[in-house]
């Protein structure tokens, strides 16, 4: 399984080339033990090493799977760095080989576990950090369990606490992620068939962690994760191509108010479109002035009912109400706008234009909805 590794050294010159450049990480993401993450990762680095490129294992967990060390193939480990602890010898992962080694790509399984003490970093996401820093390529594993911000959500869904977590800026900052999915009684038959674990640890798994609604919960917050990364690309990909346009990946509706309780009718009507669509609904008072007392109230209890639906709510201080409600179309990326019917006088028209005219002018992609004032009664 280990294979040859004094093929793989490179000369010193194209060792320094390398590091000159930062690597590349791909995230393999799943939403629990035995969905395949490991598996694909190792089939990835065998694609990898056919082609040509110096792919080394740092870390394999493998658990005792047999279709996981299957996977193995012709794939370099890197033996483990022997560590004392407490009277016994301990491994980790050998960072110093690796760095020394330099190859192309390096597979990294478990990214959210902790080091031994007395490794040079306390957690495996700081090991890849300086394998990435050094130039070298990383593909590692995870499970959404692991993320830092939804370590409490987790807790709460399947009473259990996960004390091994990394921060979201790791998954922010990944060149790649690779949703690992498969359906939850797909991965509970895997369960059964003794594929993930022993069948005694099994079948503890399937009655507390494994339990089928805790699967589709973690499934579901991976999904959004994932969504969420990818939306996140997007955005910086068009900002970084100057791609002023919005692009419809996924519906988001904006409901533009004011301090009236006749705007309870534009955000249900908002609600319904967003709804309709299976989109986002966001909720915003552009505020040109100061408010009375009384303003401010409605406006509080026309915000708080729109968190209760589910909105996004806003307020943008502006003196013009196109320009404030346009920050937001951009910011947000809206796909679609609601907003209630309003006659703007000769004067507003002559020197500005009527705002649906300014609005469309600037998005010409957006969608408008116009509530009218008789639908709002």
């Amino acid at each position: 399984m280990a294979g040859d590794e004094t093929r793989l050294q490179p000369d010193e010159a194209l060792r320094e080339a390398q590091k000159a450049k930062k690597g590349r990480h791909r995230i393999y993401l799943g939403y629990a033990a035995g969905v395949g993450k490991t598996y694909a990762m190792l089939r990835e680095g065998n694609r990898l090493l056919q082609q040509g490129q110096r792919v080394v294992i740092g870390v394999l967990e493998h658990h005792g799977r047999q279709e996981t060390l299957d996977q193995v193939g012709d794939l370099p480990i890197i033996p483990k760095k022997r560590i004392p602890y407490k009277g016994v010898i301990l491994e980790e992962m050998d960072l110093d080989a690796i760095l020394a080694l330099h190859p192309d790509w390096v597979l990294v399984d478990e990214l959210a576990h902790t080091n031994v003490p007395g490794s040079r970093n306390t957690y495996r996401y700081q090991d890849v950090q300086e394998l990435l820093e050094a130039g070298i390529n990383v593909m590692s594993t995870v499970n959404i369990q692991h993320v830092e911000s939804l370590n409490d959500i987790i807790s709460r869904i399947t009473d259990v606490e996960v004390r091994e977590t990394f921060p979201d800026w790791v998954l922010d900052q990944a060149d790649e992620i690779i949703l690992v999915d498969i359906p939850p009684e797909v991965l509970e038959e895997r369960l059964r068939q003794g594929k993930v674990y022993d069948p005694q640890r099994a079948q503890r798994a399937l009655k507390n962690f494994f339990r089928k609604g805790n699967l589709l919960a973690l499934r579901e917050l991976t999904l959004r994760k994932v969504a969420q990364e990818m939306d996140d690309l997007l955005g910086d990909y068009r900002k970084d191509e100057q791609i002023e346009e919005t692009w419809a990946t996924s519906d988001r509706i904006l409901v533009a108010i004011t301090p009236q309780e006749s705007s309870r009718a534009l955000i249900r009507a908002g609600w319904r479109v967003a709804q309709r669509l299976k989109g986002d609904l966001y909720v915003v008072h552009v505020r040109q002035r100061p408010l009375t007392e009384e303003e401010e109230g409605t406006l509080d209890r026309l915000m708080d009912w729109a968190r209760k639906l589910g909105a996004t709510v806003r307020q943008v201080e502006h003196r013009d109400l196109v320009e404030g409600l346009l920050q937001v179309v951009e910011e947000e990326e809206i796909t679609q706008l609601v907003i209630g019917a309003s006659r703007p006088s000769r004067w507003q028209e002559i020197l500005y234009g009527s705002p649906i005219t300014r609005i469309l002018r600037k998005h010409p992609q957006l969608d408008l909805l116009v509530v009218s004032d008789r639908t709002r009664d």
